[in-house]
């Protein structure tokens, strides 16, 4: 799939094909897609939580109370931020961003579907999650990845009104 093609293709998912699998090697290149993307000063400030089990599944559907899709889900990777690892620098937030970005790409590029599910920097929903993953890390969203069971139509668009020349 070419870059121009995948960016407009790029959907969020919300209905999946319940228990559709999704090989190691698809999640490897995933999240290996997701550690090509830029940071600050290569600073890298991020960590990926991985997870196909039912019941953490459950427990980030109550933690996070829009990610609901994630009932249907094959797996879900929670990306946080690492503020520790970039001490000189604040820019986590945008760099954990690129992170997801690459992520939905790749997967679409490897035939699922994928919604990004923001958390950071929503209370209580940055702490419950990060409670669920009894991480240090700062949860910046959950990704649910899934075989798409639904297409949903292109809701991005050019809007010339939204870009200045200078």
């Amino acid at each position: 799939m070419q870059c121009y093609d995948a960016i407009r293709a790029r959907r969020s998912v919300r209905k999946y094909q319940k228990g559709a699998v999704i090989p190691a090697e698809h999640v490897k290149t995933i999240l290996e897609a997701a550690m090509m993307a830029p940071s600050a000063v290569n600073s890298r400030p991020w960590e990926f939580y991985v997870t196909d089990k039912r019941e953490m599944l459950d427990k980030l559907m109550q933690a996070h109370p829009a990610c609901k899709m994630l009932e249907t889900a094959s797996l879900a990777i929670v990306v946080c931020g690492r503020p520790d690892l970039q001490p000189r620098h604040n820019y986590w937030p945008q760099d954990c961003g690129a992170a997801i970005e690459n992520i939905l790409l790749q997967a679409l590029d490897l035939g699922y579907g994928t919604c990004w599910c923001g958390c950071y920097p929503t209370e209580p929903r940055t702490s419950l999650v990060k409670e669920v993953l009894d991480c240090e890390g700062i949860p910046v969203a959950i990704v649910a990845v899934g075989k798409a069971e639904e297409s949903p139509a292109a809701k991005g668009f050019y809007d010339e009104t939204r870009v200045k020349y200078f």
